[in-house]
């Protein structure tokens, strides 16, 4: 991948029983294309008494995007949708003026050992939608577009790129791009990519110019038609990035927006129990430091 901007080790944080790895953002970038948040989940592996209990919380301005490897969350909002999502489907919450979700280990999982493994990912909503109705799309494993060059394996989990378009349904001009090699392989999609993009490598290696990177390394370039590097074989790299909006996004908590004043407002009708309620699930998430 020539033209790396910048490079950086995932850094890990404990919340409840796992250890999150945050990707973006960080100091030096604060998003990449539309994308505004990455955290990788995990792998955990919980015992028969401990659950993933994230309770019900506010979101504005972005969409979500709940990508698993193994295991199981249950999502429930306050659309009134009431979904479990299994590896390789895809959630995608679009929070527009306010929405409140909460994610928790299924019921019938509750009780046993389980692993957890996953990506969670925020997407900043365009200025004109940042105050649109809330949606919730789930997309099954079977309906996301996957297609083979030789021996790598790719799969357009959303957004548009070669070619194909994935039915998650985005709003701005965005990729999310799984990518796998059986053996080593040069990877050279210089011409499908656009805008600003970011490479995860999850497992194994890439090379690129001379050097070589590893597992829980992001890799990051501000033009994507540079894209080209080697996989190690047994590698996984998911490709991210799209055009970058115009203007700056602020974020705070959970709340994404183009206007400080528009995240203000969200934390206090937080604070006042103004957002919908979560039909289904009483739990309530502070706002921090309230």
């Amino acid at each position: 991948m020539s033209n790396i901007d910048f490079i950086r080790e995932e850094t890990a944080a404990n919340i409840g029983n796992f250890m999150v790895g945050r990707l973006l953002p960080f100091r030096q970038k604060r998003s990449i294309g539309p994308f505004v948040f990455i955290d990788h989940m995990g792998p955990a592996c919980l015992a028969d008494h401990e659950n993933l209990d994230v309770g019900p919380h506010p979101h504005i301005g972005l969409s979500t995007l709940t990508y698993l490897f193994e295991g199981s969350i249950f999502h429930r909002d306050s659309l009134g949708t009431a979904m479990e999502i299994k590896p390789g489907a895809v959630n995608w919450m679009t929070a527009g003026k306010g929405v409140v979700h909460s994610e928790r280990t299924p019921e019938y999982l509750r009780q046993k050992d389980k692993f957890l493994h996953g990506l969670q990912i925020w997407v900043a909503l365009p200025k004109n939608l940042e105050f649109m109705e809330p949606e919730f799309h789930h997309t099954e494993a079977h309906d996301i577009p996957t297609w083979k060059d030789g021996d790598v394996s790719f799969k357009l989990i959303a957004g548009e790129a070669f070619g194909k378009k994935s039915p998650v349904p985005v709003y701005s001009k965005l990729y999310m791009i799984e990518v796998k090699a059986e053996k080593d392989a040069l990877i050279d999609i210089r011409g499908e990519l656009y805008g600003e993009s970011g490479l995860y490598i999850l497992e194994g290696e890439i090379d690129s110019n001379g050097f070589t990177y590893g597992p829980k390394q992001i890799l990051i370039t501000l033009d994507a038609h540079l894209c080209s590097f080697e996989m190690k074989a047994g590698s996984t790299v998911y490709i991210f990035g799209g055009e970058p909006f115009p203007e700056e996004r602020f974020i705070s908590w959970n709340f994404v927006a183009s206007e400080k004043q528009t995240i203000d407002e969200a934390k206090e009708k937080w604070i006042n129990h103004e957002f919908p309620k979560v039909p289904g699930d009483d739990g309530y998430v502070p706002l921090p430091g309230k």
